[in-house]
């Protein structure tokens, strides 16, 4: 596999991850894109507009090439607390909304912010941000990298999944009222699973940049909200290991399927309109993860015993 589309992948799986959380307590927030951008946007100010983040050789002069990993980092988490204070004080408006009436207004976060990137000098405008400096000297650096920042996102939302948090997910996304009935604060947890969301979108954003090496306000409309929730339908919303198999197959595919040529955009469709109508739970569901656990060994199994819990509930 092209070590290209392998980063690609991962990140597509990170992204679903972001659209699965507000969807693990009931709540459809297509704003993932909105927060992915801000990060991407942060990451491309900082790492062309600050060269003390650039690595200096001997004469002083900046090097590209050799982007510091702790200065990847750094963007990562101001990126994280920037998404976080944001995704805090929105929050608190939209998440008083329901239904149709949240979806409607994170989508118009989306645009928002779109539309104010795109008008904004600093930010390039139209054209966006060019010649980002690299963190790694080749793709297989930056699959590892966004390999391990996928691994340690799923095993946080495994975490999640087991506390009292993620069970209070778990009862509201099953019935808000007697969730509440029962004394689960289901503002706070809402606000929690949202303000998680933009954590994984705004630092996936940061990695993003630096690998596509250009960033512009394209990259982060309604356009990408619409791919990075057919990642959770496609995959499966029960489970965190849903996304991430919707996020890896629908980011791979239209390129699998390259060799058909224009056809391809028209499998691609049918692939999306048959998927759901073939697997309303998605391709990982609650059977299928039950049926699996059987076949593992004792130890295994009891390892996997959360996730097949988290997923049946």
């Amino acid at each position: 596999m092209d070590t290209t589309l392998l980063v690609q992948m991962l990140l597509g799986a990170l992204l679903g991850l972001s659209v699965y959380l507000p969807l693990a307590c009931g709540q459809l927030s297509l704003a993932t894109p909105g927060f992915y951008a801000i990060g991407g946007t942060l990451a491309a100010l900082l790492s062309t507009r600050l060269p003390a983040l650039a690595a200096a050789s001997p004469t002083g002069a900046a090097v590209a090439s050799a982007y510091p990993l702790t200065s990847l980092l750094l963007e990562m988490a101001l990126a994280a607390l920037l998404c976080g204070v944001l995704a805090t004080g929105i929050g608190a408006l939209v998440l008083r909304l329901q239904g149709t009436y949240l979806t409607i207004a994170t989508i118009s976060l989306v645009e928002i912010l779109r539309v104010v990137s795109l008008n904004l000098e600093v930010t390039g405008g139209a054209v966006g941000i060019f010649a980002i400096p690299q963190p790694f000297a080749d793709p297989a650096g930056f699959a590892l990298f966004t390999l391990a920042l996928l691994g340690l996102v799923c095993w946080l939302c495994q975490r999640l999944a087991v506390s009292r948090p993620g069970l209070a997910m778990a009862a509201i996304r099953d019935d808000a009222i007697a969730a509440a009935s029962q004394g689960i604060d289901t503002y706070r947890i809402k606000l929690l699973a949202f303000v998680l969301s933009a954590l994984v979108a705004g630092v996936t954003g940061v990695v993003a940049a630096h690998f596509l090496n250009a960033w512009n306000p394209r990259l982060g409309n309604f356009d990408a909200s619409v791919t990075c929730l057919a990642f959770v339908v496609f995959g499966g919303s029960r489970t965190w290991i849903g996304p991430v198999v919707g996020g890896l197959a629908l980011t791979a595919l239209p390129e699998l399927l390259r060799p058909v040529g224009d056809l391809r955009l028209i499998v691609f469709g049918l692939v999306i309109l048959l998927g759901p109508s073939l697997f309303p739970q998605g391709l990982i569901n609650p059977a299928l993860l039950q049926a699996l656990a059987r076949r593992l060994p004792p130890p295994l199994r009891r390892l996997g015993a959360g996730t097949t819990a988290e997923a049946s509930r």
